[in-house]
């Protein structure tokens, strides 16, 4: 190991990340940013957060994308009162394996998403009115062309390394494909390289569940609650999508949430199963917005790395940054046999591509959840792209 390599010791900092949401807008006129579609959008703010530092020559920035229901609020809290730090605040900081002492972390809120980022709750500047369903649809390419905005913005010219897992694991390869020069690493996880039919079909059936919901009104629900129901049943499909049967087996089995003799046969007695669905449904609730759930379930269904550029196996060749592909054995959502295929087609072009696979009951979401596991993997890569450029 050289003599800077003390400087990813896993030992962690007693200092608290304290963070804060910045937004950057962009676009002077409405008609400033055309969309993959053809449809014009502006102006566009982005909400987003940074943890750690920029160094002199601004060469360890790392982007970290974010999932379906995640935000630009990646890591630490937002004050000492805060009780819900960001949702890879595990991965994220000092002396963590993305180290905010030696690298300066970037996250955004997605296009159309509901966190402070331009979607469809914004304020149509042509109408005064949200959005709603009159937002045009976008694409994940659209999504990483806003961030490319943002890191324009930061005077940031090349990346270390882009991460994210799911949606995020998307967008990862989206930048390797269409910013081929400009990036050293990607690393995505739990993600594939086009939305398959599975996939389409367990997102269909979330967005009728919303637009079936009288309180959805065609997407013109604001300022009300909008299609809460709906919603939180959308989330709870969604939520068995994310996990495992051998999971629910072991957190669930056939429990019930009232265990008296009496209460067996009764009809609203529920299993607890059930009962957790319910629960993480009305929390999605709380936090967003139904009409971007609609628009990003859109956008993750419409993806596909080779549309327009000659197929998978010619979008993948464009790739110039070290790949590392991270499967989960558990996850049917997006089987590892996705992330097995694009690392054999990177192998026969002779890119610096590798695959790693969690081991997990968990399912999808293993890798919001396993850090012991995937703590090494991103240490490690990171570690190896750093000390490749003398950081």
């Amino acid at each position: 190991m050289n003599q800077g390599a003390s400087r990813f010791s896993t030992a962690r900092s007693a200092r608290e990340l304290i963070t804060k949401t910045q937004h950057f807008t962009f676009a002077n006129s409405p008609e400033e940013m055309v969309l993959e579609s053809g449809h014009r959008l502006g102006p566009i703010t982005v909400a987003y957060e940074t943890y750690g530092a920029l160094n002199k020559d601004r060469s360890n920035a790392i982007l970290i994308a974010h999932a379906l229901t995640g935000d630009q609020h990646g890591a630490g809290k937002y004050d000492e009162s805060d009780k819900h730090p960001g949702w890879w605040d595990d991965m994220i900081g000092p002396g963590k394996p993305l180290d905010t002492n030696h690298f300066f972390i970037i996250c955004s809120n997605v296009l159309g998403g509901c966190r402070g980022t331009t979607g469809p709750a914004s304020i149509n500047p042509l109408t005064g009115q949200p959005y709603g369903m009159s937002f045009p649809v976008f694409t994940v390419r659209d999504m990483v062309r806003v961030q490319k905005a943002l890191l324009d913005y930061l005077a940031i010219e090349r990346l270390l390394c882009v991460i994210g897992g799911s949606m995020g694991g998307m967008q990862v390869l989206e930048w390797a494909v269409t910013y081929p020069d400009q990036i050293d690493g990607v690393l995505p996880i739990a993600t594939s390289g086009r939305m398959t039919a599975m996939g389409i079909a367990f997102n269909e059936v979330m967005r009728q569940t919303i637009m079936l919901d009288p309180a959805w009104n065609q997407g013109n629900y604001y300022p009300g609650a909008g299609p809460a129901q709906g919603l939180s049943i959308a989330r709870m499909l969604g939520m068995i999508t994310y996990r495992s049967d051998e999971l629910f087996g072991l957190r669930f089995g056939r429990r019930m949430a009232r265990s008296r003799p009496d209460d067996y046969y009764r009809y609203d007695n529920r299993f607890e199963i059930e009962s957790y669905l319910h629960y993480q449904g009305e929390k999605l609730v709380k936090r967003f917005d139904a009409n971007s759930y609609l628009y990003l379930c859109k956008a993750m269904d419409i993806y596909d790395i080779g549309r327009g550029r000659g197929g998978l196996a010619k979008a993948l060749g464009r790739i110039k940054a070290k790949t590392l592909f991270v499967g989960i054995d558990s996850d049917w959502l997006y089987p590892p046999s996705y992330m097995v295929e694009m690392t054999k087609i990177m192998e026969k072009k002779q890119k610096a591509v590798e695959y790693k696979e969690l081991k997990s009951h968990h399912g999808h979401d293993a890798f919001l959840i396993e850090f012991d596991q995937m703590s090494p993997i991103i240490k490690d890569f990171v570690q190896s792209l750093a000390e490749a450029k003398g950081l």
